[in-house]
């Protein structure tokens, strides 16, 4: 039930996505280099996951958890990307409230669990190089398959109450959302009632998940770098960075753009409104484009895995 008095919308059951404000008329050409990196997304992380799978040596915990990034990496770049290209070339503006709800929530929960599979990697890490000796013994089976529980649990345990405080509202400003998908935030703006406890409760959740997984993963790899320095091999020392690395460029790319788009969304009202809806884009999509070139180009045995499958392929063929 739709109605206008007052200026004021009553239970919409239909939202409208913008797609980038102020760019609308460029949208077509936007579109051409978002739809590229989602192709290079799916392509790249479904190669991960098949090398991993098929490569009975990389059944380790470092290359499950690997595993379990590609996989979310397709599915979180899958929740925006096909409904923000409908947006841009066919003008599919239009979302229900179920799906807007429906969206909003695996976003959150694909991000969340991103975040967590970066700590335990990071973690995996710590293990393998401050105790490589009980590595065996700590990074078990059974620690794994708990951790993965944890990893799918804890974002879609606290996501959830975001559906029933969107739910809670009647009254809207307006139906129209200046984004290009339905996120906890740019939903929240546009109720004409009190959304205190929306916002403080997201602020809980960033933080309860966001902040505290920056705050282990880096006193993680602190303490990661002062085992290395005190190595007596130069070549033992090397290949422990080595694989750090991949770590903490992907640690630094998702973080950096994780903060920058919260921080511009709350406080950032100087910045120019098609910018934060940019940047919010690649938060969502270039790491999942540009994990796989990371650990595919510093990862020795995914590389070389590669390649002898493509070799053999290229044979069959």
């Amino acid at each position: 039930m739709i109605s206008s008095f007052n200026s004021t919308i009553m239970n919409p059951s239909v939202f409208t996505l913008i797609g980038i404000p102020g760019l609308e008329t460029l949208h077509y050409w936007i579109a051409i280099p978002f739809c590229v990196l989602y192709i290079i997304a799916l392509l790249g992380n479904a190669a991960i996951m098949t090398v991993i799978t098929v490569t009975s040596t990389l059944h380790e915990p470092m290359f499950i958890f690997l595993f379990l990034l590609a996989f979310n990496d397709v599915c979180l770049c899958s929740t925006i990307i096909p409904k923000m290209l409908g947006i841009f070339w066919f003008n599919f503006k239009e979302i229900n409230m179920h799906g807007c709800l429906a969206q909003m929530y695996f976003i959150h929960v694909f991000t969340g669990t991103e975040s967590g599979v970066l700590l335990a990697m990071a973690f995996d890490r710590y293990v393998a190089i401050c105790n490589p000796l009980r590595y065996g013994s700590i990074m078990t089976t059974n620690l794994i398959a708990k951790i993965g529980m944890v990893l799918l649990l804890r974002p879609a345990v606290l996501v959830a109450p975001f559906l029933f405080l969107i739910k809670r509202f009647s009254f809207y400003k307006t139906n129209v959302i200046s984004h290009s998908y339905c996120e906890h935030m740019a939903v929240v703006t546009l109720v004409q009632e009190d959304v205190r406890l929306n916002s403080a409760y997201g602020l809980f959740v960033a933080f309860f998940v966001i902040g505290i997984d920056v705050i282990l993963i880096s006193l993680s790899y602190i303490r990661i770098f002062k085992a290395v320095f005190v190595l007596p091999s130069k070549e033992a020392r090397l290949k422990a960075f080595s694989t750090c690395i991949p770590h903490i460029c992907v640690f630094l790319m998702f973080y950096a753009l994780a903060l920058f788009s919260f921080l511009s969304h709350r406080y950032g009202k100087s910045i120019p409104h098609y910018i934060h809806i940019i940047l919010s884009n690649l938060y969502l999509l270039l790491p999942p484009a540009l994990n796989p070139m990371v650990y595919g180009v510093k990862t020795k045995q995914i590389r070389n895995r590669a390649i002898t499958l493509i070799v053999f392929w290229k044979r069959i063929i």
